[in-house]
């Protein structure tokens, strides 16, 4: 297996799915590398670990995770930090990632993401614990944009300056899920290229694209959900080409976790944002921890 220093290059992946796991090995997609949820793969063996051993050793790996709770009250847990450690070393992925989101309080993990509020003693917990993660793996996350439906009235910085202060104070980089920003923006009523433009787009180290599915409010005005469970929308492609032509060719995952289509779909959906991206590729490290605050 290639040492730990690959980059992910600046290319499209797509994240890789059980039902994929034979068609990858047989047919050999030409696409940049692959993505999996980092929880799924927290056990000694079987047959995730057989295959993705075996499709590892062909493409690099982007290591997302969806548990560790970075905006929690609580200390991070340990104990998933160990098995996260476990990962890393095993598979020496290009890039480590999660979510600007809590899921745990106390003793009670909850299955979702959920918002934090952007307020000074938000930004010191998320802080420490993005240090703690950096410190223990020994590898610079990456952290996400999330998306949400809702806000908190104590919040007293918008979330692009709560992103920016936690940038610049871990050293971590940016994950920027642009069909994250078009979701928030348009539930919450705001310009989403002015959100990007509030960014430190230096520190984006990967791109996230992915479907989402059109409900209402209360009130009747339109409610985007972040499904993972359909194509790519046109509003999304172009928010993603006004972001790569400020920060030019970039890893980009395609996420698809529900309706899995056929991976030759996933494969034509990778390669249609090649042909947004500049033709000047450069591979994007994201795996040398950088220091904290």
């Amino acid at each position: 297996m290639s040492n730990s220093s690959i980059a992910l290059p600046a290319r499209a992946g797509v994240g890789l799915k059980p039902e994929h796991f034979r068609d990858v090995l047989a047919t050999r997609p030409d696409i940049g590398f692959f993505e999996v949820h980092a929880e799924n793969y927290m056990v000694d063996g079987g047959p995730f670990h057989h295959f993705l051993g075996r499709i590892r050793a062909h493409y690099p790996l982007s290591l997302h995770g969806v548990g560790l709770s970075i905006g929690a009250e609580g200390p991070i847990d340990e104990a998933h930090l160990d098995r996260l450690a476990a990962l890393i070393a095993r598979y020496e992925p290009a890039s480590l990632s999660e979510h600007l989101a809590w899921a745990s309080h106390g003793e009670v993990f909850l299955n979702d993401l959920l918002p934090v509020p952007y307020d000074r003693a938000t930004l010191a917990r998320v802080c420490e614990h993005v240090d703690r993660v950096q410190e223990r793996l020994k590898r610079r996350m990456l952290l996400e944009n999330p998306s949400t439906y809702l806000e908190f009235t104590g919040s007293t910085m918008s979330e692009a300056r709560f992103l920016s202060e936690v940038l610049g104070r871990t050293g971590c980089g940016l994950l920027l899920d642009v069909n994250n920003v078009h979701v928030s923006c348009v539930n919450h009523g705001r310009d989403p290229l002015a959100f990007i433009d509030e960014l430190p787009l230096d520190a984006v180290g990967e791109i996230h694209l992915a479907g989402f599915a059109v409900d209402h409010d209360a009130a009747g005005a339109p409610l985007l959900i972040d499904s993972h469970g359909a194509e790519v929308d046109e509003a999304v492609w172009s928010l993603y080409a006004q972001v790569i032509a400020r920060v030019g060719a970039m890893p980009t995952l395609l996420e698809r976790d529900n309706n899995v289509p056929a991976l030759a779909t996933l494969v034509a959906e990778a390669q249609h944002a090649e042909t947004l991206m500049p033709s000047s590729r450069t591979p994007t490290r994201c795996g040398i921890y950088w220091g904290g605050s």
